[in-house]
């Protein structure tokens, strides 16, 4: 027995290799290894980056990556991506740079990794550093003539900033900025913080907290000045049928002064203005009016105030009746009857023109284009002259129209 298995081994294993072949092309001619790139880029996971580092460049933050495996396990890969993990490990770094080579893990098995593209993942770490810097203010403020502002006041003293070492070494000056002209109330405005270095520029990357401060300046009036509202003095009608809508004043508020603190004390709230004479007027007026106030107090700044002065006409309606219709656009070779002749028309507008307006100065017409023989509903149109007055409604609101093509027993319409 011995001798017949020297003797045949060889055969034996010759048998084995030739059936392992057999059976792998017949597994690789039903699941043949196909050689892909990825149809997605993978994001990269960073890990084990120190809590007190920072990322501070612009780096590749997915990889191409081609695989080759049977066509069964692309199927597994494609479907979940979940599958293929990209890993670029921080750990036990300092501050530095660095070109680190990314870990690719697959979960499926067979599968070869052919390429993958970037090779290499350059990374700078920089420390994680934290300061405290006292808040300057940058006031650029001018009050209305007769007030002061006192000393301005902000929330807090100090902000912190964070960020990467180099950015918040960088920073010289933590600033807020206010700038307001012609203020007569005090001031409470929330201004934002900003990082600024030693060029005057703004520095960004960096965390401020907190990010915002309040800024509180009071204002107060000085002595011997006051503010007072204006009230236009008025004279006359408008004229008939118009009606006064608006009456406005510029500035509706004016800052008077005097020597003597007792006038102005002793001054009402409001001042009036030499009287403006409205007798009459159905237009829009304006014109400037000086202000009448008692010896010794003057006006701070325009001596007068724009007065505007506003009308409108007085709406109202009005009801022609029977008035005629007329008919346009009827074939010569046809004949039109309406029924009725004649329709009620209701038209607003300012009662000036409503007043002045005349059956002459409307036409209703019905349109009986491109019709042929037989019986229509038609709606009629009123054109008025005057663009301000408004059609409200015809009565009837529709005609009825009967066109033959041989004339009626009684004509009662014409083309």
């Amino acid at each position: 027995m011995f001798r017949w298995l020297g003797k045949n081994l060889s055969s034996f294993f010759l048998a084995l290799v030739l059936a392992i072949g057999v059976w792998a092309a017949a597994v690789n001619a039903a699941d043949p290894n196909e050689e892909l790139t990825y149809p997605k880029q993978i994001p990269i996971e960073i890990v084990g980056q120190g809590t007190d580092l920072l990322i501070t460049n612009a780096y590749s933050e997915q990889l191409k990556l081609t695989l080759r495996a049977p066509r069964s396990i692309w199927e597994q890969l494609i479907a979940n991506e979940d599958n293929i993990h990209i890993i670029l490990d921080l750990s036990g770094l300092s501050a530095g740079e660095y070109s680190l080579e990314p870990q690719i893990q697959i979960k499926i098995q067979p599968t070869r990794i052919i390429s993958y593209s970037p090779a290499t993942i350059n990374i700078t770490l920089e420390e994680l550093v934290t300061r405290e810097i006292p808040i300057q203010l940058d006031l650029n403020l001018e009050t209305s003539t007769g007030y002061q502002a006192s000393i301005p006041t902000l929330s807090i003293e100090k902000a912190t900033v964070s960020g990467a070492k180099s950015l918040v070494d960088s920073v010289t000056t933590m600033r807020v900025s206010y700038k307001s002209t012609e203020v007569r109330e005090d001031i409470q405005e929330t201004l934002s913080i900003e990082a600024i270095d030693e060029s005057g520029q703004t520095v960004h990357g960096i965390d401020i907290n907190p990010a915002k401060v309040l800024l509180e300046i009071p204002i107060s009036q000085q002595g011997g000045y006051r503010d007072v509202a204006v009230k236009v003095g008025v004279t006359g009608q408008v004229a008939n049928l118009y009606r006064l809508t608006n009456i406005s004043v510029f500035p509706p508020v004016i800052t008077v002064y005097s020597a003597d603190t007792q006038l102005i004390n002793e001054l009402p709230g409001v001042v009036e203005t030499e009287p403006l004479d409205i007798e009459g007027i159905s237009e829009d007026i304006s014109a400037r009016l000086k202000l009448i106030l008692p010896e010794n107090i003057s006006i701070v700044g325009d001596q007068s105030v724009l007065v505007q002065v506003s009308v409108k006409a007085i709406l109202g309606s009005l009801t022609i009746s029977e008035k005629t219709l007329e008919i346009i656009n009827l074939d010569p070779a046809l004949f039109a009857e309406l029924s009725p002749l004649t329709v009620d028309v209701i038209v607003s507008g300012p009662l000036p023109a409503l007043d002045t307006l005349s059956a002459e100065d409307l036409r209703v017409i019905v349109n009986v284009e491109g019709l042929a023989a037989g019986e229509y509903q038609l709606t009629p149109v009123v054109e008025i002259l005057n663009d301000e007055i408004k059609v409200e409604s015809i009565l009837p609101e529709s005609i009825k129209v009967t066109i033959s093509e041989t004339p009626f027993a009684t004509p009662t319409a014409q083309p």
